[in-house]
């Protein structure tokens, strides 16, 4: 019961409680998986334009909604 009352680091209750992490193969290189919604998301995407203002913020703008020549 005394461990209980120690005072541990909040990383130390996360181990604690749920064992340590299993980290796997970290020299594997990562596989991108092309599922249906980001194959929908992209798509979206591809609807908009990204447009920098004179004070250097970007913001996107709707194809359909910029003027023909820019298009």
């Amino acid at each position: 019961m005394a461990a209980f009352r120690q005072r541990l680091h909040p990383s130390s209750w996360a181990r604690f409680l749920f064992g340590p992490a299993s980290r796997g193969d970290y020299t594997a290189p990562v596989v991108h998986k092309h599922d249906d919604f980001e194959l929908a998301s992209e798509a979206e995407l591809a609807g908009f334009e990204v447009e920098t203002d004179g004070q250097g913020h970007h913001y996107a703008v709707r194809r359909e909604d910029l003027p023909k020549e820019q298009v």
